[in-house]
């Protein structure tokens, strides 16, 4: 199975849900998209295949999302990709790719649903033991 975790290494979650991935017997494909940067069509085909709009991926903590105008009612799809492009930390993290499916995996436990062999529990880097039987998804 091909992971793909489109990452950020200073999130927390992110890395949780890295390391969730990993403890799972996969070696993802990670793509830290601070650096690699988005293109419109595959923001347009991540959000269709986790089936929310394009303004459900804006992330507004940390980021120039209220100073764009991003939060406001009626903004377009085209003016959310347009600002994504160009400041990639506006899409909310992770986002992961698997042949089960695209989540927005936040909490980082909702990844368990995409993995084949889930961990039966995980300690998060705060401590927070979390079992797959619990896991909120």
């Amino acid at each position: 199975m091909t992971v793909t975790i489109y990452h950020n290494p200073n999130c927390g979650t992110s890395r949780n849900t890295l390391a969730m991935i990993r403890a799972s017997g996969e070696e993802p494909v990670i793509v830290e998209y601070l650096e690699a940067g988005w293109s419109p069509d595959l923001l347009r085909s991540l959000a269709d295949q986790i089936g929310k709009p394009l303004k459900a991926l804006i992330r507004d903590k940390g980021t120039p999302a209220a100073e764009l105008g991003l939060l406001e009612e009626g903004v377009s799809d085209d003016d959310i990709i347009a600002a994504m492009v160009e400041h990639p930390i506006l899409v909310n993290r992770p986002i992961v790719v698997t042949h089960k499916g695209v989540a927005l995996c936040r909490p980082s436990e909702a990844v368990f649903a995409l993995l084949d062999n889930p961990p039966t529990q995980f300690v998060k880097e705060d401590g927070e033991l979390i079992s797959w039987s619990h896991a909120r998804c």
